[in-house]
């Protein structure tokens, strides 16, 4: 408590603050001012301290905490927490949900120590460098309704992120969020089903953003193929107004879109990058090269082969031309 009523004297101050004024302003004594401040500073917190004029806070650390995310909030929202680290946004949210969470339920965290991507890929989740996000829902739908979800949820992202900061992510089908020619975010959907109606009795979806990497923050062959948000916008985004705004277009998108997913087909469509574009096919060890030509109804690409076939996919994995590694 002290620690905390410290920090914001020293936010609040237009200047530099002593010990002596810190201790009578906030009631401690000047030993508990010294180490709150040296807390204060493991935390990332940049104090200055001056003989004779006492400790001024020169710049604060973008901290994703509870009380870092509210003050964003339009509104209140009930279950939802922040986590300093977890195993896994989405393997707490499946762990709630069998202990019976309620329907928007969601966990956000500062690090992961075992971040996951689709496919069992590892998804690297450092501290105190980027947005991990999982919401727990309950729709009591059939699985189908939800082939659109985690594409949904990319629009939704995209959302959040033009609320913020103003840049226009776009979507390599079906889920990863690309700037300036290199990954961004990347969403992992998992539902469960109930045994006898086979209705969906809960889904997950997990998004991760990268937001205050540098390249040297990105481990092995990822480097080459991955961004934060940071470095291509040349400035430092605010993980808690990025986390609030996120909050809000995911319930938005459970309230109003989810079941009525045409609202947001033509922001998926104008976002999606592979539309026009030659891409790869991946199934397996089968690599196809065919032409992307529309987003379907369903969120499909469609997509028209050498032969002049035209197939929708649905699944498998779709690499573009130039990106990520692949061009010809």
């Amino acid at each position: 408590m002290s620690q905390q009523r410290v920090r914001e004297a020293l936010q609040a101050a237009e200047g530099y603050l002593s010990g002596e004024e810190l201790s009578r302003g906030i009631g401690i004594t000047r030993a508990a001012v010294w180490k709150a401040v040296e807390n204060l500073r493991r935390q990332g917190y940049d104090i200055e301290a001056r003989t004779g004029k006492g400790y001024r806070l020169r710049q604060s650390p973008d901290l994703l905490r509870r009380e870092t995310v509210e003050p964003y909030l339009t509104a209140r929202r009930e279950n939802w927490q922040v986590l300093e680290t977890v195993d896994s946004t989405n393997s707490l949210c499946r762990r709630l949900a069998l202990e019976g969470a309620p329907d928007g339920t969601a966990v956000l965290a500062d690090c992961q120590t075992a971040g996951r991507g689709r496919r069992g890929r590892s998804f690297q989740s450092a501290a105190g460098k980027g947005l991990f996000f999982s919401v727990l829902w309950r729709p009591h739908c059939p699985p189908e309704k939800l082939l659109p979800l985690t594409a949904l949820s990319a629009v939704a992202t995209c959302r959040a992120i033009r609320r913020v900061c103003g840049a226009e992510a776009q979507i390599k089908w079906p889920n990863d969020l690309v700037l300036g020619g290199k990954k961004l975010a990347g969403i992992l959907t998992e539902m469960a089903l109930e045994g006898e109606s086979g209705e969906v009795s809960h889904v997950v979806v997990g998004i991760g953003i990268n937001v205050h990497q540098k390249k040297e923050d990105f481990q092995g062959e990822v480097g080459e193929i991955a961004t934060s948000l940071d470095r291509e916008l040349g400035g430092s985004v605010c993980r808690g107004q990025l986390a609030a705004a996120l909050l809000e277009e995911m319930d938005l998108l459970r309230r109003e879109v989810l079941l009525a997913p045409d609202k947001w087909l033509e922001e998926y469509r104008s976002a999606c990058l592979n539309v026009g574009c030659d891409v790869q096919l991946l199934r397996g060890e089968e690599r196809q090269r065919v032409h992307a030509v529309a987003v379907d109804e369903q969120f499909g690409l469609v997509v028209r082969h050498e032969d002049g076939q035209v197939e929708t996919v649905r699944s498998g994995e779709v690499s573009v031309r130039g990106l990520y590694g692949y061009a010809e």
